[in-house]
């Protein structure tokens, strides 16, 4: 007959955790796995509360279900989440029953973290993706992002910064603090640390004492006030690192940890693959419904917002107008210096437009010299008259160009409603035809 080998031994070969708690909650045994499931050693957790050891957002549905424990349940299938001695999170699986005449509860704890962490990834990739197809904005993406990453992290500030395709600047459509109310949320130098990620393409992990970590270089933070933890990734696409995502949470919690971070780039690699499908949506939008030269809306969405304004008027008894226009002659603009010449008439006569007109007024390019004016909500229909008469004098100034000073005169043709029509279709025809009027020098009856 072989030596006689202790149970002990043979229970510290488990890759679990065997963990002995009395009635009270006081650990009274738990094998040498602890370290590894835990992040303890077992003379570490032995006399402490096991509760103690239970992440925060855990701690109520754990003593329900100590609760039923206790009445002789039995819990085989148990998961809650503890907090390591390195202040990472771990996601644990209990098998636990309670023993009456030992007046102890006996479980196996079984480290389920990355499998909790695969599953939670694979959701995240999922959510992201739906919120990328589902939501209608950027900010409204983003709003739904920030929940996702707060399901996989601490993450009750969360904010997004992206590069401004135009002008290079930084700017953010998302910064949403959910700190309890009297808690600092963002740092004023936010902006500077999302630079520094972006111009690295590397995480950054700040902590109160400005100690720095994820970084490929030194970074000075010394003008940094670090209250918080604080953790941003690069945002990046095949042309390059376009923003940046950030965490933060309060100084008191555990600190972010590598884990977090390897989440926070695969969420990186999500929102960036999403903002790109938004942006590239929203530019194809864009050239549907503006027109490429000048920037104004094109006929498509002219006609909308007329319909739009049109049922408002219906419904409030009130008046529109349309005004149809063009250069008078602007053909032999183009036949004589060029059409690059003609496009800067067109791009200047469209910035008199838009500036001579109110905020709440559409100006839109139908073709060619051929532009168009909604005047939403006039008070009275003489209204039309006098924003012609104003939009006839600025477009009758010269257009100093570099290769000539031109003075083109405009024919404006108006049409209010109800008076001239109805519908947008009568109410065009009727101020094209008012505009061909006033072109031949026929009297316009409206204008």
């Amino acid at each position: 007959m072989g030596p006689t080998i202790p149970p002990e031994s043979f229970i510290d070969l488990l890759l679990d955790a065997l963990c002995v708690v009395d009635r009270d909650g006081y650990v009274r045994y738990v094998s040498a796995a602890s370290e590894r499931v835990f992040g303890y050693l077992p003379e570490e957790m032995i006399g402490r509360r096991i509760l103690d050891f239970v992440h925060p957002e855990d701690l109520e549905k754990t003593r329900q279900a100590v609760k039923e424990i206790l009445r002789g349940e039995l819990k085989p299938y148990f998961e809650n989440r503890y907090i390591r001695k390195d202040g990472s999170t771990a996601h644990i699986m209990w098998s636990a029953r309670w023993s009456e005449k030992e007046q102890i509860r006996v479980a196996v704890a079984r480290d389920v973290t990355q499998r909790k962490r695969a599953e939670a990834m694979q959701a995240a990739m999922y959510a992201i993706s739906d919120a990328a197809n589902s939501s209608d904005s950027l900010p409204a993406m983003f709003r739904r992002i920030h929940q996702v990453v707060e399901g996989l992290m601490s993450a009750p500030a969360f904010m997004v910064a992206l590069v401004d395709t135009q002008g290079g600047e930084l700017y953010f459509p998302y910064n949403a603090d959910r700190h309890e109310t009297g808690t600092p949320g963002f740092s004023q130098d936010i902006g500077s640390l999302c630079e520094q990620v972006i111009r690295s393409a590397r995480a950054l992990l700040l902590t109160p004492g400005s100690s720095v970590a994820f970084s490929p270089q030194a970074i000075d933070t010394s003008h940094v006030e670090v209250r918080h933890h604080w953790l941003g990734v690069p945002l990046k696409s095949s042309q390059g690192v376009f923003g940046a995502i950030a965490v933060q949470r309060q100084s008191k919690s555990a600190c972010y940890t590598d884990e977090d971070r390897e989440l926070l780039e695969f969420v990186g690699i999500q929102v960036a693959a999403a903002v790109e499908r938004k942006q590239m949506q929203a530019q194809l939008e864009h050239m549907a419904r503006y027109d490429q030269l000048t920037e104004l809306p094109n006929r498509s969405l002219v006609l909308d917002r007329i319909q739009t304004a049109l049922a408002r008027a219906a419904r409030e008894v009130g008046f529109l107008a349309i005004l149809y226009l063009d250069l008078d002659d602007f053909k032999q603009v183009n036949d004589t210096y060029g059409h690059a010449v003609g496009d800067q008439v067109l791009q200047e006569m469209a910035r008199r437009l838009v500036q001579g007109v109110r905020a709440a007024d559409t100006v839109g390019r139908l073709g060619g010299d051929e532009f168009i004016v909604l005047l939403d909500g006039i008070e009275q229909p003489s209204d039309a008259d006098s924003v012609a008469e104003k939009l006839r004098a600025t477009l009758s100034e010269p257009y100093e160009l570099p290769m000539a000073s031109l003075t083109l005169i405009p024919s404006i043709g108006v049409a209010v409603y109800p008076e001239h029509g109805d519908n947008h279709e009568a109410l065009i025809r009727y101020a094209d035809s008012a505009m061909y009027r006033m072109k031949k020098g026929r009297p316009d009856p409206v204008s």
